[in-house]
């Protein structure tokens, strides 16, 4: 591929990703571009997934069918069939038709599978007209239907983006530590992951409010890591309070009963009240609305501070313990089974419903449960450790 097209293509990602940063951005426009430069890219997925988007008549016929048969709940048989059928002409369930996908476009009032154009121009007429419908759209599942083909575009358009910009440059020494606690962290605790990402992100900005956001992400990232880690109390450790706000003397504690050298364990403290210490004044400081003193060089220095830190402590966290501690099936959240379990917010209510009523949930249980198929139930051995 050559360079100009790569450029181009980087450009036009660069467009989508503005355009729905922009209050005034449009779905479409930011969806059209995305597949402009997914083509460029010879990402046929992605393609693929814009075009369904946009109201490509080519796959709509399919999965009007595939919609319409979960809606009147035909046979398994049917609804297997009808996936087959779409998945010869190339798509995905996970990608292209995912159950996030099809209850949002499985209501009529949302727009379907109608083109994402069709629908904001819709919303927007009956937010002009101070109505909540017309009798067929409703402008609030209008909007649901808007909100996630902004998010789905938003976040392959990003990805798309950073592939490109990212293997255009050699690693440096960083991006293989940073790459290493960013896996061993989606073990631990994939939001706490997500977070340390997102601040990282920030500080490549070449905005200042998004600086100060990576400060307090930081911030907010350490207080909830102390929290996953050594969860606050009311003892003294070493004259040390282990309350909930203590948070860097709580992690400072979980270091202390970890590491048995005192060499290292003198080392990785040390780094921890010098992080703890330099996060505090500085979000203490734009606070109090110096926010135009604040450097990109101070908010990178802070992001570096922490992938430091969280290397120090990850080297010394047993991950399988807290992962099972983490991942129960029995207290799990409606979210939560949704998420994990890639299953329907519907099915997922019957699983809470047959909680509460049978207690323990176990693979035999399961099999009763409408809506849960061997599938499901082999993810939930595998994410749960279901018996």
């Amino acid at each position: 591929m050559s360079i100009k097209l790569i450029k181009e293509a980087e450009q036009t990602l660069k467009e989508s990703i503005y355009e729905l940063e922009s209050n005034k951005g449009l779905a479409e426009v930011a969806t059209r571009k995305l597949l402009r430069a997914a083509k460029m890219l010879n990402e046929k997925e992605i393609v693929d997934w814009c075009e369904i988007q946009l109201g490509n008549s080519a796959f709509i016929r399919e999965l009007g069918e595939l919609l319409k048969a979960f809606e009147e709940s035909i046979d398994d048989k049917i609804i297997n069939k009808k996936i087959l059928a779409l998945e010869e002409q190339g798509l995905s369930m996970e990608m292209h038709f995912p159950y996030e996908d099809l209850e949002i476009k499985i209501k009529n009032s949302s727009g379907g599978y109608r083109g994402i154009g069709f629908v904001e121009e819709t919303y927007n007429d009956l937010v002009r007209l101070k109505h909540g419908n017309d009798g067929t759209f409703y402008k609030n599942n209008l909007y649901q239907h808007i909100k996630y083909v902004s998010n789905k575009t938003y976040t392959y358009a990003t990805a798309l983006y950073n592939k490109l910009t990212l293997t255009e440059a050699p690693k440096t020494s960083f991006d293989v530590l940073r790459e290493a606690v960013d896996d061993k962290l989606l073990d631990v605790n994939p939001v706490l992951a997500e977070k340390l990402m997102v601040a990282f992100k920030r500080v490549s900005s070449e905005s200042l409010e998004e600086w100060s956001q990576a400060l307090t992400t930081c911030r907010r990232f350490i207080e909830e890591l102390a929290d996953t880690i050594y969860p606050a109390s009311s003892k003294e450790v070493n004259g040390r309070k282990l309350g909930e706000t203590q948070y860097i003397n709580r992690i400072w504690a979980f270091m202390d009963e970890a590491i048995e050298s005192n060499t290292n364990k003198d080392l990785a403290k040390a780094h921890i009240n010098l992080i703890g210490s330099y996060l505090q004044r500085t979000h203490k400081q734009t606070n109090k609305g110096v926010h135009a003193s604040l450097t990109r060089i101070e908010a990178v220095k802070s992001v570096f501070h922490t992938y430091l830190m969280v290397a120090d402590i990850l080297e010394y966290l047993n991950i399988e313990e807290k992962k099972d501690k983490s991942l129960d099936i029995h207290t799990a959240s409606l979210d939560e089974l949704q998420s994990f379990l890639n299953i329907s917010k519907t099915t997922a209510k019957e699983i809470i419903k047959y909680r509460a009523i049978n207690g323990r949930l176990t693979k035999d249980g399961l099999k009763g449960i409408k809506g849960v198929g061997e599938k499901t139930i082999k993810t939930a051995i595998e994410v749960y450790d279901v018996e």
